[in-house]
């Protein structure tokens, strides 16, 4: 449970930090300037460029400038983030694991990580992942496919703070959930761990190195210092402790250091209706919280690198037992390019995905990677049509068994792999009303398990009334269809639908140029 209390501190943090220190500037002493000049000097958020009439997320310089249309860097300063030699990271992702197996022997009085020179030595024969020497486990849920990827974005991230970029960081992480199974556990090394964490670790570790980012500001001194650096300790404690042992922990600049892209933050909460099968408001009422992080300008022109655009969403409340984490479901591009077509705006790329259900119908975790298209299509003057379409492959994941989740600590759950798409629709009608559709289709085969197809549906229109300023009320449907085709045990429907009445609250770090 400690990792899912560090994961939802996190948002949280992110939430309430986001706001980035800025300088004022002389906008009358600029406004003769070209564009490209205004983007050197003028390093200020987007109502500072609507007051010059500048639209910058549509002009070729994106691609040459220092600086995104929002006025932030669009890539970390070489200047103050040198790229540091390969036992840097190497040690902190051992020192991560050393902290990591302490803590479980002698605070959580864990077993199965009293390790020795036995049990190293067991493990060192173990040959290669795919070999009999290593297996499939037998951890619950929760345990492999959510506390492991965050394990891993630790070890990504001990590398990114030390000056690799995404692709130069993805191989410490294997190197990292490799050392632990070798030496941070006393039992048989599990391949399923080495994939989960690995893949899952690039995922979140980009996310929450970005978001650290978005909080760190080394221009800042004092109690807003200490917090901002709390804030990114949060997120990640391998890059605290770069910065420490290079002694970026208390330097002072005069510039920004850190890429960041804007940051928009939803927080909802209401009372939700979970039903059986179709039936409309009689089941059980509780309450609900959703986080949702929305990360970059898909429709700003400029170069992409990964994850300079990524959505991540998350639900907690009072389930089955110890089920308080309904969902996280996310996704970030990898690459990708800018199109626009008289009004219409499109971000088309490939994307790497997450989905972590736990919930009253099914368990279900997938890593997906696969095409995907953003757009937005003006209505008229003042509404948008906001469409997102993803198509991907899942090499490996899970779902639960025929009979549906439980709360034990054991597994409950096959090991697959299949495929998946997604379609999320936003009609903006004016500034006040919002109607959503959202569908996600999973279809997953098993690899070690009971063997059979799951086919999961879920289906959630929704519709939004603002209040005032970034408040909104709103009432969303959802349904769950959970279709099982086991070749042992027959054949398993279930239809879980939720009725949903919340409040939004938006922190908004942009607002999108005006035409």
């Amino acid at each position: 449970m400690k990792t899912l209390y560090i994961l939802i501190i996190s948002l949280m943090c992110s939430a309430l930090l986001q706001a980035q220190y800025l300088a004022k500037v002389d906008k009358q002493s600029i406004s003769n300037l070209s564009i490209g000049e205004q983007q050197q000097i003028y390093k200020v958020d987007s109502r500072y460029y609507s007051y010059l009439g500048l639209n910058l997320g549509k002009h070729s310089v994106g691609d040459t400038s220092l600086y995104n249309a929002y006025g932030d860097l669009r890539d970390d300063d070489p200047a103050f983030r040198q790229k540091q030699t390969l036992w840097r990271p190497v040690v902190a992702i051992t020192g991560d694991c050393i902290v990591t197996n302490l803590f479980d022997t002698y605070v959580v009085g864990e077993d199965f990580t009293h390790v020795g020179f036995a049990s190293w030595g067991r493990n060192l024969k173990a040959g290669f992942p795919w070999g009999s020497g290593w297996e499939w486990d037998h951890d619950r849920f929760g345990m492999n496919f959510l506390a492991h990827p965050y394990g891993g974005g630790t070890f990504f991230i001990a590398a990114r703070a030390n000056g690799y970029n995404f692709w130069e960081s993805a191989p410490f992480v294997l190197f990292g959930s490799y050392m632990w199974k070798i030496f941070g556990e006393t039992g048989v090394p599990e391949r399923n761990d080495l994939l989960a964490t690995t893949v899952g670790g690039v995922f979140f570790g980009e996310i929450f190195y970005r978001l650290g980012s978005n909080v760190l500001d080394d221009r800042t001194t004092g109690w807003e210092r200490f917090g901002r650096e709390l804030a990114a300790a949060v997120l990640s404690p391998t890059r605290t402790w770069a910065r420490f042992t290079e002694g970026k922990l208390f330097r002072v600049t005069s510039e920004e250091v850190y890429q960041t892209e804007p940051l928009n933050v939803t927080l909802s909460s209401g009372l939700r209706v979970v039903n059986n099968e179709l039936s409309f408001l009689t089941g059980s009422t509780n309450l609900w919280l959703s986080v949702m992080l929305d990360y970059g300008n898909p429709f700003e022109f400029t170069s992409r690198k990964p994850f300079d655009c990524f959505n991540v969403s998350m639900d907690l409340t009072k389930g089955m037992g110890r089920k308080t984490l309904d969902y996280i479901t996310g996704y970030g591009i990898l690459f990708g390019k800018n199109y626009e077509s008289g009004g219409l705006k499109m971000l088309i790329g490939g994307f790497q995905h997450w989905d972590y259900f736990d919930n009253w119908a099914f368990e279900m975790g997938t890593m997906a990677f696969g095409p995907g298209i953003i757009s937005k299509l003006p209505i008229s003057s003042n509404s948008n049509l906001y469409t997102n379409f993803h198509v991907g492959v899942v090499p490996f994941g899970a779902n639960s068994t025929q009979l549906g989740p439980d709360t034990s600590q054991f597994r409950d759950y096959n090991f697959v792999g299949g495929a998946e798409t997604k379609l999320e629709s936003t009609l903006q009608l004016g500034s006040w009303v919002n109607v959503v559709f959202i569908g996600y289709y999973f279809w997953m085969h098993t690899y070690v398990g009971a063997p059979g197809d799951h086919y999961v549906g879920l289906i959630k229109p929704r519709i939004e009334l603002k209040l005032f300023s970034n408040l909104s009320i709103g009432f969303e449907h959802q349904v769950y269809y959970s279709d099982r085709y086991t070749r042992d045990y027959g054949d398993y429907h279930k239809v879980l639908t939720e009725q949903r009445v919340f409040l939004s609250f938006l922190f908004e770090n942009f607002k999108e140029q005006k035409e």
